[in-house]
């Protein structure tokens, strides 16, 4: 038996999963790691946190299991875009990675809009806000220079890890997109735009396809990993795209909703939707890109209120079931490090209003889930204005998807009827490319629905209203914030 392993990199853990020849899912393991706040608007990752995990991963995937690491074939890695690795010549860690869900480069995000606006979106196709690689850069010559001046690679997160394990020094076009340093109509790094920022081109890594071989592991990592020195390792690429692709959607019109670290709603085109509120990616199917909303604090929101007040995700869920839609006035918007779509504003912060003295733990927890389920729908009805024509239900992918309670509360909230495959993570889409990479696994297996959740009209009616009250508490608070 030959097996295929995908491990994925996400906003607070790693997840590991082994593919067997027939398409079978043999084990997954997850590792969680840190995302340090060290001061308001500020998120960062240790890249050795990764690396850690994905030895942990392995390690626990080749207990589980007894698999011999001379039958793993290939491994694959993906892991969250805009998330940049400086380091010097000899590719060690320069500082920690700023997060894509940090706010810290706000004034160089206005210094480049109104000096370079129009030329970074006809080169990038997307407007300059704080998610990006570019103005994080720009960040960090102004406040850190003479780190910056020691730059002598950039590399993005499963890229560093990967290198870790090969040696290598590749990204991909998917990837490559999220920095904002990247010609995505020649498909190719921008010289025009590592100039705003102020870096050689010769500091970013060479551009392969997602699906490339690029190295095999090394005595070192076999070492520190478990797996068998000369195992192939593929490019890889960002997670979202993964998981778009273990839903096995490959049709123009395909949508899937998701519920992770962030929240994105995105449809499979037959070209880019350059618009300041979408995010514009290639797809791993040639010829397709998944233009997408985005939602910054979506399961994070979840995670967040877990963390903060204590409680089990399924002792939450099962509490918050019990009341009924609306929360009985609470209301939360999910703005914990600023918003995207519709808006691109990093000044918004999150809120709980409505509060009252009958309000308990499982109230506020059902408000976090109807919260980000409201600013799923400002990402929908932004989508539907812009008339992409999409199929009529979506396929949920991330780790808040496995909540039937908040796959109810999406469905009401947005009147969509949402699918559930029996895989749709990132870490098992990396393993399907491995496997169909190696040639292994053909197009054929089978990820059948599991489930299919029906919106519920009165609750949606309901959900309607509080939605219109939720727009204008935003409305309201978004000068506050801002002052």
């Amino acid at each position: 038996m030959k097996y295929v392993l995908g491990i994925d990199f996400g906003g607070g853990a790693s997840k590991a999963t082994l593919l067997d020849e027939n398409g079978e899912v043999a084990a997954t393991e997850t590792i969680e790691y840190p995302t340090r706040y060290p001061s308001v608007g500020r998120a960062e990752q240790n890249p050795s946190d990764w690396y850690d995990a994905a030895c942990r991963d392995i390690a626990g995937i080749l207990k589980k299991t007894g698999v011999n690491p001379r039958d793993i074939a290939a491994l694959s890695l993906d892991a969250a875009t805009h998330t940049a690795v400086l380091t010097d010549g000899d590719f060690n860690v320069l500082r920690p990675a700023i997060y894509w869900t940090d706010t810290r480069c706000i004034s160089e995000v206005n210094e480049l809009e109104d000096a370079y606006g129009d030329i970074i979106r006809s080169i990038s196709l997307h407007s300059v806000s704080t998610i990006w690689t570019l103005p994080q850069l720009l960040w960090v010559k102004k406040n850190e220079p003479d780190l910056f001046l020691r730059i002598k690679h950039i590399m993005f997160a499963k890229d560093y890890v990967r290198h870790r394990i090969t040696g290598d020094n590749v990204t991909d076009n998917i990837e490559a997109e999220g920095s904002m340093l990247f010609d995505c109509t020649e498909q190719k790094w921008s010289k025009e735009l590592c100039d705003i920022c102020g870096i050689d081109i010769s500091v970013l890594p060479e551009i392969v396809a997602p699906s490339d071989i690029v190295g095999t592991v090394s005595a070192e990592a076999a070492a520190q990993t478990g797996l068998a020195v000369g195992t192939k390792v593929l490019c890889g690429t960002t997670d979202t795209a993964m998981e778009v692709y273990a839903t096995g959607a490959y049709q123009p019109g395909d949508m899937t909703l998701k519920l992770a670290t962030a929240g994105r709603i995105c449809v499979l085109t037959g070209n880019a939707v350059p618009d300041k509120n979408l995010i514009n990616y290639s797809y791993v199917m040639p010829g397709l890109w998944y233009p997408g909303t985005g939602t910054k604090s979506c399961a994070s929101s979840y995670r967040w209120f877990r963390d903060t007040f204590g409680g089990e995700y399924a002792e939450l869920d099962a509490e918050a079931a019990n009341l009924p839609c609306g929360t009985e006035g609470l209301i939360f918007h999910p703005y914990l490090n600023g918003e995207m779509t519709p808006y691109q504003d990093p000044f918004l912060c999150g809120s709980f209003t409505g509060i009252r003295s009958n309000h308990t733990k499982a109230h506020f927890a059902r408000a976090v889930m109807e919260g980000v389920s409201f600013s799923m729908l400002d990402c929908l009805a932004y989508l539907d204005s812009l008339n992409i024509e999409r199929k009529s239900f979506a396929t949920v992918i991330g780790g808040g998807g496995k909540s039937p309670l908040w796959r109810q509360i999406c469905s009401d909230t947005l009147d969509l009827e949402l699918s559930v495959r029996r895989y749709s993570d990132s870490s098992y889409g990396s393993a399907m490319l491995a496997a169909r990479a190696l040639g292994i696994l053909s197009d054929k297996v089978s990820n059948p629905e599991i489930s299919r959740t029906v919106p519920n009209e009165e609750k949606h009616k309901i959900y309607t209203g509080i939605f219109a009250k939720y727009k204008r508490i935003h409305d309201v608070l978004a000068d506050i914030y801002r002052q």
